[in-house]
């Protein structure tokens, strides 16, 4: 396991969401990165595009984090839930296991799991059930009187919440991924609209 001796203030997060696409439709989404400083200051935005309903999520990320210059700086990924463009889902002990960096996982409600795996075995999605048995339980943290919920691999519970916590600073989710949400929107939209 990753250990994260020390969390400063800022120390760097990369946090990815994707855009928003009508369900039914087939081609490509965008996923944007966004690399900042705790929740204060944002250092860069990372850029690619994803199948929807495809396989391809989980390499696109792992490519980026290897690739982008920050990469020395980086100290945690954190991620919009495990599910890209559809059910383009990821890995994230093999996302930990590729970059050597713990990955976070956020979502603003409970997973219904029970609705979720129902529709990957009836898909015969043997690759997304493994992808969310290795995101291991979901856990509740409250900020500021509101829930989020996380998952992690490569640390430990307690570094999980204390990132979570410092880069909480201006709603009621993490800002690096209420960044790229925004920036992913307007890529898409033509303008960022909608919860963020």
């Amino acid at each position: 396991m990753y250990i994260l001796r020390t969390i400063k203030p800022e120390i760097r997060i990369l946090a990815f969401d994707d855009g928003p696409f009508e369900f039914g439709t087939r081609g490509k989404d965008v996923l944007i990165g966004t690399i900042f400083r705790g929740g204060l200051f944002l250092d860069g935005v990372l850029k690619t595009d994803i199948e929807i309903d495809g396989d391809d999520a989980e390499k696109k990320i792992i490519d980026l984090v290897n690739r982008t210059k920050h990469k020395d700086q980086l100290r945690v990924i954190m991620l919009d839930g495990i599910t890209f463009a559809g059910l383009n889902i990821v890995n994230i002990k093999k996302i930990f296991e590729s970059t050597h960096l713990p990955v976070i996982v956020i979502n603003r409600k409970m997973p219904d799991f029970e609705k979720f795996l129902g529709a990957l075995r009836r898909s015969g999605n043997k690759r997304g059930l493994e992808c969310v048995e290795a995101a291991g339980p979901v856990y509740k943290f409250e900020i500021d009187k509101k829930y989020i919920y996380f998952q992690f691999a490569g640390c430990d519970k307690d570094v999980a919440e204390r990132v979570i916590k410092i880069s909480t600073t201006h709603a009621a989710i993490p800002e690096p991924l209420r960044i790229a949400h925004l920036i992913a929107t307007a890529i898409v939209r033509g303008e960022s609209i909608g919860r963020a």
